[in-house]
Order: structure tokens, then sequence, then C-alpha cells
């Protein structure tokens, strides 16, 4: 069974020491690609330098609605730069935000940036991983002004509402889901989830956020989670294998996890199995289907899926001359 994490921040400071081990826990648990995403200036040059060594890391560049102040008088042109040096890069993280953090930045600011980004991706002909925070009505608005996009948009962590969904499927968007969706009432999760059609669903899971919260099911956790440590629970920190507990809602006979518990990649199993539940079917197909869904939408001109896919058709070519020249 293979998986795609449609959207991850593998170069997130709290867990970027431990990068390799997560990337090689996950890799051996069935997980084929990562989408890495930049937020800002400050971390592109990292997910860039991961995708140059992992060949299992998909390159994502762009800045974040909450980053958006931070951002230097040459940005624009500097993200430009990168991807033309960088042509196995998707675009992302970009986006709205009207919730608690997203409140502190000028929206007008955010919006003029977000378009920046997206035309951006329309003319490079690149998917864009998009952030929304209450501001899907503003999302909507500004995607139908400038869509469609052939591309293709991914609406990461998606918590919106059943009825957007064929609005913003009309435009080219994928769903993505995360541990977030857990947030959700089930009954509204499982109506949206069956709005959505079925080549457009993407699996991801945010890491380090996201944690998945079920009341059952085990969790990857990071080695040396300090969320974990504070607790005594260092020995229970594990990156090569499942852990039962502590549990994530801290059900019957488990221990509550702190807020700040870090989100292992390797997790996506853990919203693999919950979404299939939420659509009836089995994880294995859902797996089949979001893999191939990704595969897609990441084979992009440049993308490392379609150069090692031209690899291995060059392979299989030659062997196959082989054989039928040795017989």
């Amino acid at each position: 069974m293979k998986l795609f994490d449609a959207h991850c921040h593998l170069q997130d400071p709290r867990i970027l020491s431990k990068a390799p081990q997560l990337i090689s826990s996950a890799v051996a648990s069935g997980v084929s690609y990562f989408a890495v995403n930049g937020v800002s200036e400050k971390d592109w040059n990292l997910v860039k330098e991961m995708g140059v060594k992992y060949p299992s890391v998909v390159p994502c560049f762009g800045i974040h609605p909450w980053y958006v102040a931070e951002r230097s008088p040459q940005w624009f042109e500097t993200l430009k730069s990168l991807f033309e040096s960088t042509p196995t890069a998707a675009v992302g993280e970009i986006g709205l935000d009207k919730g608690s953090k997203g409140r502190e930045i000028d929206f007008s600011d955010q919006v003029g940036v977000f378009r920046q980004q997206l035309e951006l991706a329309k003319e490079l002909n690149k998917p864009a991983s998009i952030h929304c925070v209450r501001a899907f009505g503003d999302l909507l608005e500004t995607t139908k002004s400038m869509g469609p996009f052939p591309a293709g948009l991914i609406l990461h962590s998606y918590l919106g509402s059943a009825e957007m969904v064929p609005e913003f499927a009309k435009l080219g968007a994928y769903f993505s889901f995360s541990g977030f969706l857990m947030s959700m009432s089930e009954k509204k999760a499982k109506k949206m989830l069956k709005a959505v059609p079925s080549d457009r669903i993407l699996l991801e899971t945010d890491s380090p956020d996201a944690l998945p919260k079920l009341e059952s099911g085990s969790l990857y956790f990071v080695e040396g989670d300090p969320s974990l440590s504070e607790e005594g629970n260092s020995s229970h920190d594990l990156d090569s294998a499942p852990n039962e507990k502590p549990n994530a809602s801290g059900g019957s006979g488990s221990m509550k996890l702190p807020k700040e518990t870090l989100n292992h990649p390797a997790n996506i199993h853990t919203v693999l199995e919950y979404v299939a539940g939420l659509l009836d079917m089995k994880n294995e197909e859902l797996a089949e289907l979001s893999y191939r869904n990704a595969v897609r939408l990441f084979s992009y001109s440049g993308s490392k899926l379609l150069l090692e896919r031209g690899a291995a058709d060059v392979s299989g070519h030659t062997q196959n001359h082989s054989t039928t020249h040795v017989s």
C-alpha cells in the first residue's frame, strides 16, 4: 500500500533535526512522497535542500498568510528565481486567514500576496497548496475571478462546507484531509466528504501539526518530543513503529496528550483509516485512490514524479529490449 503525504512541513524547526529518521520511518511504513511546504523566505532554502537530499520530498515554495508582514521587498523576485532553479517544485503554502492568528495580518495585504502567488502558479502551470481559515467566501471569490486552474489547487486540511465543494472543484481544486478533520463533527465531515469527487481526494499530515485525535488506534510519536518528555513519557516516544499509548484523545485507560504534541508524518495511516471509515471504503481502496490523485496532480513539467516515471520507462524499455535481443 502506497501513500502520498500531500502537505507537510518537515523543515519546521521543531522537527528539522529529526527529519532523516521521520522520513525513513514514514517511508518504511508505506509513504512514498511528501509535499514539503515552505511558509516564508526564511525556510525556502531549507525546503530546497530537502528536495535535493531526499528522493521522496517534493519541494513547495510560498508565503503563508501568517508571514505576509515579514516578507522582504525582493520576496517575489526571490520566489520566481527559486522556481527557475528548482523545476521539481510546486507552489505552497499560500492562502487567506481570518482566524485568531490571521486577524493580526492586514487582510488586503494577504489577498494581494495570495493573488500574486496564485497568478505565478497559473503561469508556471504548477499546483498550489492553499491554507484557508474562516475565509472560504473570500477564497472562492478570488479563485473564481482568476480561474480555472488546470494545474490544480490543493485545499489543504479542508474544513469548508459540503456546499462549497462543487464550486471549488469546478475551478480545479483537490481536497486534502488531515488530522484536523477530526475536530469537525462526524456528521458534518461525512456529508462534506461525500460531496468531494473521488478523483479529487488527497490525504496529508500537515506534520508537525494536526496530530490525529482519536479514541482508539495507534500513533507514531516523534522521538524526544519535549511535550511528551515533560510528562515523563520519553520511553513511549517512538519513530520507527506505532505506539498505542498515550492515546490522542485521552480515552479510557490512556493518557491525554498535550496540545503541543508533535505529529509524525507516518500518522497519515490514522488519517487514512478515519477518512476511509467515513466514506465506507476499505483502507486499501482509499490509499490507492488518493495516491493516484496525488501522483496525477504532482506530475507537472519538471516534477520528480515525471522524471522518475521517465527513468523507469527507459529502464523497462532497456530491459525488454535486452531480453528480446538475447532470445
